[in-house]
């Protein structure tokens, strides 16, 4: 449940949404922590009170002190030492009477500093006296509320062990620990200190501080880090996918992609190579549409030849008509084969080729290679001679597929031998300059008639002899798409000897 409703949350809001589960859980841990930072900080100080208590009461029985007032009071100045850190000691009797208080008038609490000099009544002024006057009232009141304490200790299961208690105000935190005490006879009075424990308070509004602004600082970090997030990689990838959206849709919608494009970074790199491919895929369907166009196109005419061919050879009887009338259904049927068999290759070398990995090659074996192949077919077959010319050099390597180069010569051979007449020469030059391998085929036919020579590389090429029916129009179709994928160039034109020429230049390889 919970993974299909991430899935459907954008980016963005995955990003937000698992940020605040975070926040939430380190919110969490810290309430948690918080909660135990102050009866950590307690237990210290109780453990500080529970010595003091029992240094108090060892000493009340070793010394044997009477639990009445004077013994009581002459018991706290002689030990005062024992006090310095607590801001009230106050003692009880069995019955809870108050018999000993380091906070009353006869006991002044300066007495217990670290001086030693006791402040007498004289010394006072009036204005001190009225304060001492306000703090025995409200003492009376912290009296009456601790001697309630100290009789509910009493009747308590607790009796006999130290309870800690606390009293919290606006600007007072103060720890209380009461224990009973006892000798030999048994329970003889209560004690109990108080601390006055701001530093606890402090310690826990510090922590809440630091931790609030801690809480804010990341607040701030993440919603700087999503605004950026959103705006320098998020709305991009959501362009690129409208932009995918729109070409798949064949919209006409204007697209954002040329603002990622001018990017430096991978967005950048990724929208040049998405914009690339798409376009590279629409030139391709174009292309292949164009392609099936011309296709139907030529073989719609043999079609139509041989359909009216076929109809007038039924409807005769000259033989010699009917012999020219087959030769003409043979030519377009053999026309119409072809035609279909080149498509087809051309399809399934599509899809070689995209498959296929550029290696390093030394053309000079693959030439020699389809040289010989071919002279033993055609030296025989129509006394063709094929014959190779190299300069001498070894520096023929370059970077390509090698049965796709052997294909582009054995196009180039088949395109020649079929346009020469028997007993003639084609001959194949290979050289070399600095930056190229060039590869030239020359035939001794009757060259190239069209003016502009740059229409024989186009599909369906007219201009054939009279056996064209031998030939599909895309054998340098072919040829000249490969030599582009090989990085070449291909040009053609007529030998001043006569016959056809056509050259490819392939870039060397230095590795």
């Amino acid at each position: 449940m919970f993974s299909n409703f991430l899935k459907n949350l954008s980016i963005l809001r995955k990003f937000l949404f698992i940020n605040f589960l975070i926040f939430v859980i380190i919110g969490l841990i810290t309430i948690l922590y918080l909660n135990s930072v102050q009866p950590n900080l307690i237990k210290a100080k109780q453990s500080k009170h529970i010595e003091i208590l029992n240094n108090t009461i060892g000493h009340f029985n070793r010394l044997n002190i009477g639990f009445n007032h004077d013994e009581i009071r002459n018991f706290l100045f002689s030990t005062r030492f024992l006090f310095q850190n607590l801001d009230r000691v106050t003692i009880f009797d069995t019955e809870f009477n108050l018999i000993g208080d380091t906070d009353t008038l006869d006991l002044d609490p300066r007495s217990f500093g670290q001086t030693s000099e006791v402040i007498q009544m004289d010394s006072l002024n009036d204005n001190e006296v009225n304060d001492k006057n306000n703090k025995s009232k409200k003492n009376n009141s912290e009296v009456f509320t601790l001697n309630k304490r100290v009789e509910n200790y009493a009747l308590s299961k607790e009796i006999g062990k130290p309870l800690t208690f606390i009293e919290e105000n606006y600007n007072q935190f103060v720890l209380i620990t009461l224990k009973n005490v006892s000798n030999e006879t048994g329970n003889v009075g209560y004690i109990a200190i108080s601390e006055n424990s701001l530093d606890i308070k402090a310690a826990i509004e510090e922590r809440k501080n630091f931790i609030l602004r801690t809480a804010i600082l990341v607040a701030i970090v993440i919603l700087i880090f999503s605004i950026v997030l959103n705006r320098y990689f998020l709305k991009p990838i959501k362009n690129l996918v409208d932009y995918t959206e729109i070409i798949k849709s064949k919209s006409k919608k204007e697209t954002k992609i040329d603002q990622i494009k001018n990017r430096n970074d991978e967005l950048g790199v990724l929208s040049k190579s998405l914009d690339e491919m798409t376009k590279e895929l629409n030139n391709r369907i174009k292309a292949t549409e164009n392609f099936s166009t011309d296709l139907v196109h030529e073989i719609r005419n043999p079609l139509a030849s041989l359909k009216s061919a076929s109809e007038i050879i039924s409807d005769t009887t000259d033989k010699e008509k009917q012999e020219k009338l087959l030769k003409i259904m043979i030519h377009d049927v053999s026309r119409i084969d072809r035609l279909i068999t080149d498509y087809s290759q051309i399809l399934k070398d599509e899809l070689a080729i995209s498959l296929e990995q550029m290696e390093d090659l030394d053309l000079k074996p693959i030439v020699e290679s389809v040289v010989d192949d071919f002279n033993n077919i055609y030296v025989e077959k129509k006394n063709i001679n094929i014959k190779l010319i190299t300069s001498g050099s070894n520096n023929y390597f370059v970077k390509g597929i090698s049965n796709r180069i052997e294909q582009i010569i054995a196009n180039l051979l088949d395109n020649a031998v079929s346009f020469s007449k028997n007993e003639s020469i084609v001959t194949v030059n290979l050289d070399e300059d600095q930056k190229f391998v060039v590869l030239k085929v020359s035939d001794q036919g009757e060259g190239f008639k069209e003016s502009d020579i740059k229409k024989v590389f186009d599909r369906f090429y007219s201009n054939r002899p009279e056996n064209f029916g031998e030939h599909s129009g895309l054998g340098l179709n072919i040829v000249k798409n490969l030599v582009q994928i090989h990085k070449g160039e291909i040009h053609a034109s007529n030998s001043p000897k006569g016959g056809a020429m056509i050259e490819i230049k392939f870039p060397k390889n230095y590795n």
